[in-house]
């Protein structure tokens, strides 16, 4: 083995010189004390110190040593178990002590037997002592006898540990010995109890009585301790962790290093020992080699944690406070604690290990019970309630309650979830453990919506017996539509309509506010339209009706029916109200004032994250995607601090929608991506259709056509496509067929989409502008008519919108359907005006090269190169390689391929007449970035750049943006791309 000195065994470890590593001094004195009693001049050596120090291994040592002097070794250990038995000591030192004379040794032997037999009889105490007291001279001269012919040792370990008689033997002799060729050797503790203070008392008493204290190892010592099996430099080095993990307790040095060698087999260890069985067994001995009350604090501080005050140690073990403070003392000097604290987080693995699991439990409850009598925080009481795994009082669920919620603030759903748990399975049947349940789904959720699935169902049938609170209703509901089953939670709602109806007919009352299960209502037909057929069954009107969900009063969209007080605060009811708003059509004002106030008064939290995500994607429709970015990027910097994986997935699907609308594809299909690997697939239930249809528009749209069909593959749920939501999957799907050919699917795509429109009055042309994708589909397929008949229609519903992406599209797709040459170009300008002022850069580019292909077939030739050129940039700023492979420059009309953007060139002479600052202005400008872009790639503000863009108007003689690429053709500057 390389590094290591010597052969590395383990075996060496026991050897008389590690054995003695610290111990020269003791061993030294023991020698002269050796020599002494060969010169007839007897001596007595007590050695102390803690457990497990060493005292043991050293009388050993010094045992075998004096049997190969010649020396007769006479040996006896205490015992606890036999403390009260007389003569135990005495009996093994006659046995051991071969040379006496065997009539001698009968004699002694009758005597002491003799002594214990009127003890066993019933003689009291007192007289049982004195009658051994008698005895004890005569033991004594029978071994002074042996002294005469050689050097006696007498070796008696934990001598603490012996009974009275045999110490009052011990005593006799010892003061006999002073001349005699016979050594005494005791091992004591350092703590001895009050029964044997006389006992220590009087033979330190003794002239010819020398005390040896043993400390534990130094540093350096377990160095040289460590340096029998690794190299001085590893030794070295480890020492130090070493140290700190054992206090130099010489026991627990050798067994970490014995899991260390274990470990490391062959290899050279360079990070610090790591403790193992090895090392939590000798911790288990260290424990039990004291008194019986160390085991007892031990689990006591392992239970508590860290630095218990020993009152408190004694009220959870049931040991008195004054024993508790001796046990405290023996733990840190064995070196187990230190300052009140394990030194090793093994040390406390085996102590609760080793303990009885029904004793553990109790320890925990009373724990728990005297912490929370003490003022203790909630979540340190909780862990104790926790680890007892049993039912709790009725006094902690409140305390479980309040802990849950302070785990979730220190983003630990984890510790959430079990006090949540362990709160619901403790409390009876009834109103609190409902709403223990509600609070139980919201907390699960956060982490795994399908795994609060089970939770969910019978939180369901609480709503339906009337047990659940208005708020908790509505989380409910908007969980269950979350997961695919809108329809059952549309049929337990009427359900409850009805019987609130018999009640209010009967005069009696009921759980629910009127108000609440109509903004139930409401939420479910805004989520998924097709359950108003359940509504629409239920007060017999036809399946086929078209039943918008409740009515409302026109001045304030209230549900009608309903008193101003009997509506639930929730943010469930105005982001309903703002999303049927936006998709109402021409109402974009008004749905943005609605969603606005919602993310203004609701923070974020398990009940109001899914009408949040209602609310920007209300913006996200209402063409205000700047708004929409600042929500988002706001509500997922709260949820930030969160440990929420199902908030992050939800807010960043949001995220990745924005993005693709701006025209980041890259951007769009990461983010999209990201916040599917949050959560899983069964996770996102029908909100799947968010993200997923985003990844495969984006990747469709850069060109990843493989990555994208094997998206289409992946299975969904089917109620995906009964939601508003689906339908952002199903256009994803037709765009990605219509970019690999299959017209005809793209066209069912589209038109399905449509009909779910229609059947569900959405009258706007989000999330979905069907009738456009249409058209796209039926040039593609070269109907021209019918795609002219589509755009037509559009236009008609929508009268040219103003908002600058819709009217850019529209205008795109006009224009595309004509043959009108002047037509085409009048619309495909119109249209990049409309897209310049907006954020779409996608739509921008497509527009862009579009009319540089009108120009073609105009026969402007120039302003044709650089229109594309400048969709060629747009594009490939958007990541859409297709597109920057439809417009590069050379196809058709002779141009080279662009420059690549951020390498270095001389700006022609009309550019040379700009600043460096309106240089970057204008080529930015020129390669279709708006204003805001401009101001954040360049660190300045939109009102900086719309000065540079006025002086660069004024110098280069140009009117209009789109007019800059023909004059900065071969404009790059560093940096810019």
């Amino acid at each position: 083995m390389q590094g290591r000195a010597g052969s590395g065994s383990p075996g060496e470890g026991n050897s008389v010189e590690a054995r003695l590593v610290e111990r020269e001094h003791e061993w030294e004195t023991l020698g002269d004390l050796l020599d002494s009693a060969r010169r007839g001049r007897g001596r007595v050596a007590v050695i102390s110190g803690a457990i497990a120090g060493g005292k043991t291994s050293l009388l050993e040592c010094f045992t075998e040593h004096a049997l190969s002097e010649g020396a007769l070794v006479l040996e006896a250990a205490g015992s606890r178990a036999e403390r009260y038995l007389p003569f135990g000591i005495l009996r093994r030192i006659l046995d051991s002590a071969a040379p006496l004379d065997p009539a001698v040794h009968a004699e002694a032997t009758a005597l002491l037997d003799a002594v214990s037999d009127r003890a066993t009889d019933g003689e009291d105490a007192a007289s049982a002592v004195e009658s051994g007291m008698r005895v004890l001279p005569h033991v004594c001269a029978s071994l002074l006898r042996i002294a005469r012919d050689r050097t006696v040792v007498i070796a008696v370990d934990d001598v603490h540990h012996g009974d009275e008689l045999s110490r009052a033997f011990l005593l006799c002799l010892a003061r006999r010995v002073r001349q005699a060729g016979v050594l005494i050797v005791l091992t004591e503790a350092v703590r001895l109890l009050p029964a044997q203070l006389d006992f220590h008392a009087e033979l330190k008493r003794q002239p010819n009585c020398t005390t040896l204290r043993l400390p534990l190892l130094s540093t350096e010592g377990t160095g040289r301790l460590l340096a029998g099996h690794f190299t001085g430099a590893a030794a070295q080095r480890l020492a130090a962790d070493c140290q700190q993990a054992t206090g130099g307790n010489p026991l627990l040095v050798k067994a970490l290093l014995e899991d260390g060698l274990a470990a490391l087999g062959d290899s050279e260890p360079f990070q610090p020992l790591r403790p193992a069985e090895t090392f939590e067994r000798a911790v288990l001995d260290c424990l039990h080699r004291g008194d019986p009350e160390m085991p007892a604090v031990a689990r006591g501080i392992a239970v508590l944690g860290d630095a218990c005050p020993p009152a408190l140690l004694s009220r959870i073990t049931d040991v008195h406070v004054k024993t508790a403070e001796l046990a405290l003392q023996d733990l840190e000097r064995c070196g187990i604690l230190r300052d009140g604290a394990f030194r090793e987080a093994a040390t406390r693995s085996a102590v609760l290990t080793a303990t009885p699991p029904g004793a553990l439990s109790a320890l925990h409850q009373r724990a728990a019970r005297l912490l929370h009598q003490e003022g203790a925080a909630a979540l340190d009481v909780a862990r104790h309630l926790l680890a007892a795994r049993k039912p709790v009082e009725d006094w902690a669920i409140p305390l479980l309650q309040d802990a849950a919620e302070y785990a979730l603030v220190e983003g630990d759903p984890e510790l959430a979830l079990s006090c949540g748990q362990l709160a619901v399975d403790s409390c009876p049947e009834g109103s609190l453990r409902t709403a223990l349940k509600s609070r139980l789904v919201s907390i699960v959720w956060r982490s795994s919506p399908v795994a609060a699935e089970s939770h969910l169902r019978q939180l369901s049938r609480e709503f339906c017996a009337g047990r659940l609170t208005d708020r908790d209703l509505l989380h409910a509901v908007s969980c269950l539509a979350w997961m695919g089953e809108a329809r059952h939670a549309a049929e337990e709602i009427r359900r409850l309509q009805s019987d609130a109806d018999q009640a209010r007919e009967s005069g009696h009352p009921f759980a629910y506010e009127p108000g609440t299960l109509a903004a139930a209502q409401d939420w479910l037909c805004v989520i998924s339209p097709p359950v108003r057929d359940v509504f629409a069954t239920a007060t017999a009107e036809p399946a086929n009706a078209a039943v918008p969900g409740p009515t409302r009063t026109p001045a304030t969209g209230r549900l009608a029916g309903t008193a101003a007080h009997e509506m639930p605060d929730d943010a469930h009811v105005p982001a309903a109200e703002a999303m049927r708003t936006a998709l109402r059509g021409g109402h974009g004002e008004a749905a943005v004032a609605e969603a606005t106030r919602v993310l203004q008064r609701y923070h974020l939290s398990d009940r109001t994250l899914t009408p949040l995500v209602l609310a920007v994607l209300t913006l996200v429709y209402a063409g205000r995607l700047d708004l929409a970015l600042t929500w988002i990027d706001r509500l997922l910097g709260e949820c930030s601090a969160h440990n929420a994986p199902t908030w992050q997935a939800a807010l960043g699907a949001v995220r990745a929608e924005v993005s693709l609308r701006q025209g980041d594809l890259p951007g769009a299909a990461a983010q999209a991506r990201q916040s599917m690997s949050l959560i899983s697939v069964q996770c996102w239930g029908v909100g799947v259709a968010l993200p997923l249809g985003v990844l495969i528009e984006a990747e469709t749209q850069m060109g990843n056509i493989d990555e994208a069909m094997s998206l289409l593959e992946q299975p969904v749920p089917e109620a995906m496509l009964e939601t508003r939501l689906g339908l952002h999957y199903l256009r994803a799907r037709g765009r990605c067929h219509l970019a690999t050919g299959r017209y005809h699917a793209a066209l069912r795509d589209f038109l399905t989409c449509g009909e779910l429109m229609r059947a569900w009055d959405m009258e706007a042309a989000e999330p979905a502008p069907w009738r456009l994708d249409a058209a796209e589909a039926w040039l593609a397929i070269g109907n021209v008519a019918r795609a002219r008949e589509y755009v037509e229609q559009q236009r008609q519903r929508e009268a040219v919108p103003a908002g600058g992406r819709p009217r850019g599209a529209l205008l795109f797709a006009l224009a595309r359907t004509s043959g009108d040459l002047a037509y085409r170009l009048k619309r495909l300008t119109e249209a990049v005006d409309a897209l310049e002022q907006g954020e779409d850069r996608l739509q921008l580019a497509r527009t862009l090269g579009e009319l540089g292909s009108a120009y073609r077939a105009a026969g402007d030739f120039n302003r044709a190169r650089m229109l594309v050129r400048k969709a060629w940039h747009v594009a490939k700023s958007c990541g859409a390689q297709p597109l920057c492979e439809e417009f590069t420059p050379g196809r058709g009309d002779g141009e080279s391929a662009p420059v690549v953007a951020g390498r270095e060139a001389e700006p022609p002479k009309e550019a040379e007449v700009l600043s460096e600052a309106e240089a970057r202005v204008a080529l930015l400008a020129a390669r279709g970035h708006t204003n805001r872009e401009i101001a954040t790639k360049l660190y300045v503000t939109v009102s900086t750049v719309e000065q540079h863009l006025t002086r660069i108007y004024r110098k280069l003689k140009v009117k209009r943006r789109r007019d800059l690429p023909g004059r900065l053709w071969d404009l790059s500057l560093p940096g810019i791309a």
